[in-house]
This record gives structure tokens, sequence and C-alpha cells, in this order.
């Protein structure tokens, strides 16, 4: 039988063992908090990810940034997932690693929906249709008729298995085109490629293609936008040119499930903040790109969404990882 002694010592451990855990996350942060960076340093979502660490780091402290690229964004997906859900190891999300890299690598067995709880929504960058300079159409409407006229001719630059290769798919798909699509390792090769003129048309994000659009060397043929942008003011957007289509490349943070509420409460909260300082806006701007402020349950909502939207857009064009 168990004596009066040993339960109220249990009792007592049992208390002091909530209250040391209580205390740590009263304490939180009182160590650097890593953000793993699914993508390699310098590209836009990295920057987006070190003004958000920049941020950070004035009001929490030490917050660092670790860059691990590799499939499809399901390695740094892996590594955030099964890390202590402590608030200290989060994850730069978006559409390659919650959505694209686990549909098409599912045997890494990455759930998105089940492995990470929302922290916040950061960005959205439209995605723009670019072509190359020496086509014979200048706006989508132009591209449809040549392609028409001219079936398996055109060829659309992708990086295999991202964003703009599900893009391609689409855009084939609502219009009943047939286009080559052609998968390359990265965007950089594909950029030069398009450049040079040996890939016809495209898709990338407004922060890449901002510079090379303005100069000349890229010809912007319709964003992907429910409506146009100042930067690019005489572009039209899809859904102008005839082609129902809104796309855009989103950038959030999202930590291990079971992390506790209070700390993602306080995450939430900087981070929210730091969004709306006028500093980080402008940087966005210059980057083409919009805050966006979603609440947890909305995240979560929206991650789903995607994930399945994808997979099952995956399938159809049987679109594999390499």
């Amino acid at each position: 039988m168990i004596g009066r002694r040993t339960l109220l010592a249990t009792a007592a451990l049992a208390l002091g063992l909530l209250a040391g855990g209580a205390q740590a996350q009263d304490r939180y942060p009182n160590r650097p908090i890593r953000l793993v960076v699914p993508f390699p340093p310098g590209g836009p979502a990295d920057v987006m990810g070190r003004l958000i660490v920049q941020r950070l780091s004035m009001t929490l402290g030490q917050v660092i940034i670790e860059n691990r690229p590799g499939a499809g964004g399901t390695l740094a997906g892996k590594a955030v997932a099964t890390a202590e859900p402590d608030g200290y190891t989060l994850l730069l999300g978006g559409a390659g690693a919650l959505a694209i890299g686990p549909a098409l690598y599912p045997n890494s067995g990455l759930d998105p929906r089940a492995a990470f709880v929302p922290v916040a929504m950061i960005s959205s960058t439209p995605y723009v249709m670019i072509g190359a300079m020496n086509t014979p159409f200048k706006t989508v409407p132009e591209l449809l008729v040549y392609a028409r006229a001219n079936p398996g001719k055109l060829t659309f630059g992708v990086p295999n298995g991202a964003p703009p290769h599900m893009l391609a798919e689409m855009f084939k798909a609502r219009t009943g085109t047939d286009i080559l699509v052609v998968p390359y390792r990265g965007a950089s090769t594909l950029i030069t490629d398009m450049i040079a003129g040996r890939i016809h048309i495209g898709f990338e994000t407004t922060s890449v293609m901002l510079g090379h659009i303005s100069e000349g060397k890229t010809r912007g043929l319709a964003l992907l936008r429910a409506a146009r942008m100042p930067e690019l003011a005489d572009l039209p957007t899809m859904r102008e040119s005839g082609v129902d289509m809104v796309a855009s490349s989103w950038i959030n943070i999202v930590a291990p499930v079971g992390t506790p509420p209070a700390i993602v409460g306080r995450l939430r909260s900087e981070i929210t903040a730091g969004m709306r300082s006028a500093d980080i806006a402008d940087k966005l701007k210059m980057l083409g790109a919009d805050a966006t402020f979603m609440t947890e349950q909305e995240m979560a909502a929206f991650i789903a969404e995607e994930y399945l939207r994808i997979g099952i857009l995956m399938r159809a064009a049987n679109v594999k990882g390499e």
C-alpha cells in the first residue's frame, strides 16, 4: 500500500515539473532560435527569412538561419518536424516545403497538415508569365494563337517540381495548348537560357523578374495577380488576358506540432508586429511582395488546401521528383 508521504512526495514532484515547464516558457527564449530555410542563401525566400530574423533578433534575442535545401524542401521540413517542439526550431515554409515537396516525394513521410502548427503568414509574391525577347508574340492572346497554330513547338522552361512547373501544367490544361515543358534543376539556368532565347516562355516571381523585365532582357506577358502592380503598370493580369489564373509564392513560418500555444502566440505577435513595421513593408515592396496576415486557423486551412490542390495537379501531370 502506498503511504501518505509517498503520495505527497509524488504530487509535489509533479507540481514541480509543471512549474518548471511553465517557468521555462516564461523565460522563452533563453537560447538562440533556429529558423530553417529550405533554400540556398541569396534567393528571394532566403532574403525574406533574413528580414524576419533581423526583426526577431531585436525583440527576442539571437535568431539564426540554417539553410537546408534539397528534396523539394522535404529535408528542411523533416528536420523541423522531428525537432523538439519547444519554440527553438522553426521552418520558413512555402509552397515548396509544405505542398509541392511532400507531394513530389511521398516516401518522405512528411504530411504538413499533421507535422506543423502555423505560426505566422509572412508574404505573398505574385508570379509573372515571361517570354523570350525573340518570340513572335507580346501578349498572352498572341501566344495562344501562335501555340495553337504551332503545336509542340513552344517550350515552357520550369524548375522541376517547383511552383512554376505547376503553373505551366495549369496553363496548358486551362488553355488546351500543346507546349513542351522542359524541366531545369534551378531557376538561374532557366532564366539565362530565356535571356539567350533558347527557351520561349515560363513563370517566375516578380521579385526575381522585375529587373529583367524593366531592363528589356525578358518580356512580361501577364501578371498572375487579381489586380495590376504599380511597378508593372502596363502589364495586364492573366485574367485580363483571358485565362483565369491567380498565383503567388507564399512564405510563412511554422513550428513542430506540440509547440506550446503560449510560445506560438508570442512568436506570432512579434512576427506580425515586424511585418506591420514601415521598414519591412518598404523592403517587401522592393521585392514586389505583399505582407500577408492570417489567423492560425486560416493558415492551417490554407496549407491543407494547397497541399491537396497541388498534389492533384502533380499526379494529373505525372510530375515526379528527380
